[in-house]
């Protein structure tokens, strides 16, 4: 059995160094004002999927230990957007945070307690010492097991204080929506009330309120309410179905909806579910999905998923299929399916109605932008979905300030293209030829009725525009707060002017935004993420992730080494060898000697398995198993006096 080993040099953490505090009612926090509790900081950045992941993560333990524990959330932001105080300040209500916010916009004590990716955790105990570093996602078990064993060595030494901690709650935003995510027109006849009429509806994915909201074209009137408006996940009618942060929404072609019994298919984010609605009576069902969030497949397949079939369908029951964060839906009439945004594991699923198929169409489950053939391509959190009138599907890349395209071919083959976008960690605001502009974090895209492509350019409070005729990007429309979703109005009548609807998240409502006939052209810049950059020497580069399974778990070594190593390099050229994807934890990578700098891409996995192993030390078959991952972008800087060794965190204890 794999024991929490600690070595004898303690480490003492370092101060908390930000420009402000939130839920703390105005009062700056520091360590010596926590002694005595054990402390958790949480580094994260809004527009991390994997951030917001922890914090749902967290929430049970945050409850169970509130006399003894103190999350405490450093918010180190990748994108400029973020490091706006008023923006951080909506970020924290709209995700409900219970905990102390210390807001550092540069990265001060992201760069004391070596930080290198979105999330990490770090555990203090009592007396001011870091006993843990982990990194990504999944850790909750680990902590449960890890908090215990802090409260009692330190009741025993009379280090430990309970009481309460110092969160204050703040003022709470109200009215009729609560940061919406994407809207949805209901044409005359297919909207849930009669009240809609020839005009046809709204519908609303109600997101701070987990319920959605049929609105009349006035954008104020609400026809319909569906779901209770309590977080949770339950089937049901109207008033008592419940939904956790649903976000996209498509309305199923009339044909299919009459087979399949529903009418509009939601994504159901944070249940990691697909749902249905019947707008004729409101009753919400659960389509696909267990409510568990994927990470990746585990069992002999986990090791290595590039030859996996592409369009297989992943279980037989879609109810029993894991998903990660669906966060946009849209239907596809040249698959006869719908296409799901799976945000949480970078990937593209779809979902067929007539039978409940589930099945991965484009990604590898790899964090970045990478073109090609479908199981080859790399997305980064894709937000937003349309189809154009060529049967492709526009794709809204948020981590990647992308623009892609998935060109679905008449045999249902898949071929990913990238429209905009650079980069991880490059954005910006420009408009101008294709390969030089950039975007912020969109989330929302829809195809206008010349073929263009309209985009909720969303960290730049802008729609913006691409022209696939020209290969030329402009602005429609500025000063949005957070515009989620854009959606051609369909409402208008013949000669009238064109008109977008805006789901404008930050201000809790949609608005119609004008088309205008001449774009603007906006040249504000192009940036990279900004973080610190490990100076390295050219040659050889010794790669270490650490790895400690919790207390009570063992590497699950039944289909041979339960590690892995996934490597490359931007540019290409930086990496002279080591890449690729191999078992274990450690690998020698050789960089060129003629690139001055550039990012290495590093995912490590590790599955490990809750015991008691059986009487031949093994696991059983029916042992809980645990899929530990991160990717790391590290940006590197080489030089003659750099480092030879880079050690990583997935699974760090001191």
């Amino acid at each position: 059995m794999t024991e929490t080993v600690r070595t004898h040099l303690r480490v003492r953490a370092s101060e908390l160094v930000g420009r402000n505090w939130l839920n703390t009612g105005g009062k700056s926090l520091d360590l010596e004002a926590l002694r005595g509790k054990i402390v958790l900081l949480d580094f994260w950045t809004f527009c991390c999927i994997n951030c917001l992941h922890v914090l749902d993560e967290l929430r049970p333990l945050e409850q169970e230990y509130s006399d003894v524990l103190v999350t405490v959330g450093v918010h180190s932001p990748k994108f400029e957007h973020e490091a706006d105080p008023v923006a951080l300040a909506a970020a924290v209500e709209r995700y409900e945070i219970r905990h102390p916010v210390l807001d550092d916009p540069e990265l001060d004590t992201w760069k004391a307690y070596t930080a290198r990716a979105w999330p990490t955790l770090v555990v203090i105990d009592p007396e001011g010492y870091i006993v843990a570093h982990l990194s990504g996602e999944g850790h909750a078990d680990g902590l449960a097991v890890l908090i215990p064993e802090l409260i009692a060595e330190h009741e025993a030494k009379g280090t430990l204080h309970r009481g309460d901690g110092p969160y204050v709650a703040p003022e709470a935003t109200s009215g009729t929506l609560r940061f919406p995510g994407k809207a949805l027109f209901l044409p005359p006849g297919r909207g849930g009330s009669d009240a809609a009429g020839d005009a046809g509806s709204w519908l609303v994915t109600d997101t701070g309120h987990h319920r959605l909201v049929e609105l009349s074209t006035d954008f104020e009137t609400v026809l319909a309410t569906y779901g209770s408006g309590d977080k949770g996940f339950a089937d049901g009618g109207a008033a008592s179905a419940r939904f956790n942060e649903p976000q996209g929404l498509v309305l199923l072609p009339e044909g299919v909806a009459a087979t399949a019994g529903y009418d509009v298919v939601v994504a159901d984010t944070v249940n990691h579910r697909l749902r249905g609605l019947s707008l004729a009576d409101g009753h919400v069902r659960a389509l696909a999905g267990n409510g568990v969030q994927r990470l990746l497949e585990t069992g002999p397949a986990r090791v290595d998923e590039e030859g996996a079939a592409y369009g297989a369908r992943l279980e037989a029951d879609p109810l029993q299929v894991s998903l990660s964060s669906p966060w946009d839906v849209v239907w596809s009439a040249r698959l006869n399916a719908v296409i799901v945004a799976m945000a949480g594991v970078h990937q593209i699923f779809s979902f067929d109605p007539a039978t409940g198929a589930v099945s991965i169409i484009a990604g590898n489950g790899l964090e970045g932008l990478l073109d090609g053939a479908a199981n080859e391509a790399w997305f980064a959190q894709s937000s937003g979905l349309a189809e154009d009138a060529d049967g492709n599907i526009w794709v809204a890349d948020s981590e990647t300030s992308a623009l892609r395209r998935l060109v679905i071919a008449d045999d249902g083959a898949v071929t990913v293209e990238s429209a905009v976008g650079k980069g991880l960690f490059d954005f910006g605001f420009r408009d101008g030829p294709a390969a030089e502009a950039r975007l912020q974090h969109p989330l929302g895209v829809t195809v206008l009725p010349d073929g263009s492509v309209a985009i909720a350019d969303t960290y730049n409070g802008a729609v913006r525009r691409y022209d696939p005729a020209t290969g030329t990007v402009s602005t429609l429309a500025r000063g949005l707060s957070e515009p989620s979703d854009v959606i051609v109005d369909h409402t208008r009548v013949a000669g009238a002017e064109p008109l977008l609807v805006v789901v404008e998240a930050n201000k809790h409502q949609l608005v119609y935004v004008p088309i205008p006939k001449e774009a603007q052209q906006v040249d504000e810049g192009a940036a990279q993420t900004h973080r610190p950059k490990s100076p390295v020497a050219p040659g050889l580069l010794e790669l270490t992730v650490r790895f400690t399974a919790p207390t009570g778990q063992k590497l699950d070594d039944r289909w041979g080494d339960p590690t892995q190593l996934k490597i490359s390099s931007t540019p290409p050229e930086l990496l002279v060898s080591g890449g690729g994807t191999s078992v274990g934890l450690r690998r020698s990578l050789e960089l060129a000697s003629d690139v001055p700098e550039g990012v290495l891409h590093i995912t490590a996995r590790a599955a490990a398995c809750d015991g008691p192993e059986d009487a031949d030390g093994e696991i059983p078959d029916h042992a809980a198993c645990h899929l530990y991952q991160q990717d790391w972008g590290i940006p590197v800087l080489l030089q003659a006096d750099g480092d030879t060794e880079l050690v990583l965190d997935l699974r760090g204890m001191d």
